[in-house]
This record gives C-alpha cells, structure tokens and sequence, in this order.
C-alpha cells in the first residue's frame, strides 16, 4: 500500500524527478546559509513562540529518513517483481539505518541538554531526511543495481568493501567526537551539582547551554571534527554504492552544501564568544583548507 500514490514509493518516471530535484535544487538550498546567518538550533537557538523542545525535535526530524528507507525497501521490490536484492543492497540499506538509528534516536537520548529547535529548522530537516531516504532507497530497492552480475560491474568485491571500511572509520570517529561534546555538559552538569550539594540545594541540575572549546581527538586540529567525519561516512558509502549511484553522489554533495557554510559560520561564533586567541589556528572543519 503505498502511502502516497506514485510517490511513496515513487514510480520510475516519479524516481526520476525527484532525483533531479535532490540533485540540483537541494544543493541551491543548502548554499543559502552563506547569506541567511539565522539558525535557529544548537548554539544559535533563540527563544521564540515557535520553538520545539529539542529532543522531541530531533527524533521527529531525524527519524523519517530510516524509517522511510526500510518502508520503501520491503515494499517497492515486490512492485516490481523482485523476490530478493543482492546482499550489496541490504548491507547499503544496513548502513543507513545504522547511521540513522544513532543519530535519530541514541543521539537525542545520550545527550546531557539539547537547546529548542525551531519549527522551521525542523520542518526543512524532515524534508532532507525524505527526499533524501526516498532517492536512496529507491535506488537500493528497483532502480539501481538488483542483481549479482550487475554489482560486479558497479562495485566489485574490494571497493565495496574499502568503502564499508570508510563509512565505519567515519562512523566510529562521528561517535567519538560526539561524545567529546556530550562529555563537555556532563562535566559542567557534576560541577554545578556539586556546588548546589555544598550549599545544601536540592532542585536537579539542568545545564541547557554550556559551551567550552573541546580539545579531544581532531578536535585539537579543528572545531567540527564531527561534521567532517560525517562526510568521511557518506564518502565511503558512495564508494561501496559504486561511483555512478547518483543518490548516494548527491547526498554527500548536499551534506558537504549543506554543513559547510554552517561550520564556517560556527567558527565565528567561537571566535566571538571565546577570541581568537583561545581558538588559534584550529580550522572549522577541514584541515588544511578551511
């Protein structure tokens, strides 16, 4: 049953026009951060009437993109008479919802605070999570590759499995440094209950906004660490995918459009709120260059 006909899931001719749009369109939309400075999540929350509790936020912008690759996945095959995608197709579909199963969900849950995010923010995040799942999936489910002989042509054996091995150091590093961050709030969390235990308070410590320079890992190099290790992600799951798997392609393109300018502009707010001397020579997020 398709939830919304000819679209989701979408027919080839549908599958076609989104993915020009995914292509072309999102990358525009994206790159308008270099001259829209509003962002209204994170450190650059403000208050406002139509702010969301950033959890309930998170896991509501988030979480359509897993779920709707696992809904396309067990549903567009069988419109098109196929009984059973190659192991390559899974393991891609596996690594997504991997991904987004620790973002969505793990992510919002293990942090110590999260800021409000803007109703706005969050309706242009859902949009990316479903353009972008539907292209994705489509792709994995009838309108890529579906079948052995064909995954020897697009992805043999060794790059499939150097790209597994990239999108992994990407996600174990995106782990890592995420942590870093969440350990920052715990630290000020233990601090600010240990000086309310001195004083005899008894009201539970909630740290909504603490921001230090964090040092741990490439962290020491760089202040997005974990923006670029995302991309080192996408990058090795458009290698296994095959060079010439265009959702996969744009996807990265549009993360890099789209997180770029943000780190640029995050790295002026560091710069702001800490000086430049605290912040030194650190690049925002990729070494060498920016």
């Amino acid at each position: 049953m398709a939830i919304v006909q000819d679209w989701l899931p979408p027919t080839r001719e549908n599958y076609d026009t989104l993915v020009f749009v995914w292509q072309f369109l999102y990358p525009f939309i994206g790159s308008l951060q270099w001259v829209i400075k509003w962002y209204g999540m994170g450190k650059t929350s403000v208050k406002s009437p139509f702010n969301i509790p950033g959890r309930v936020a998170w896991i509501g912008m988030e979480a359509p993109g897993f779920l709707t690759l696992l809904y396309i996945m067990n549903t567009l095959p069988q419109q098109h008479g196929i009984h059973d995608l190659p192991w390559q197709n899974r393991v891609l579909g596996g690594l997504f919802v991997i991904h987004y199963i620790n973002r969505a969900i793990l992510f919002p849950l293990m942090q110590p605070s999260m800021a409000p995010i803007h109703a706005a923010v969050a309706a242009m995040a859902v949009g990316f999570q479903l353009m972008n799942a539907t292209c994705l999936a489509s792709w994995l489910s009838a309108y890529g590759v579906v079948t052995e002989a064909g995954w020897a042509a697009q992805s043999p054996l060794p790059q499939f499995a150097a790209g597994l091995a990239i999108f992994y150091v990407g996600l174990a590093g995106n782990w890592f440094h995420d942590e870093e961050l969440r350990e920052i709030r715990r630290r000020e969390q233990r601090r600010q209950e240990r000086l309310r235990a001195e004083s005899g308070g008894k009201s539970e410590v909630v740290v909504e906004k603490h921001y230090e320079i964090p040092q741990a890992g490439l962290f020491k190099y760089m202040l997005y660490p974990h923006y670029f290790l995302e991309w080192v992600e996408w990058l090795g799951f458009w290698i296994a995918a095959g060079w010439s798997c265009t959702p996969a392609r744009a996807f990265l393109v549009n993360e890099l459009l789209t997180m770029f300018p943000r780190a640029v502009n995050g790295k002026k707010w560091y710069v702001e709120k800490f000086g430049p001397e605290k912040i030194n020579k650190k690049w925002a997020v990729i070494p060498g260059v920016w």
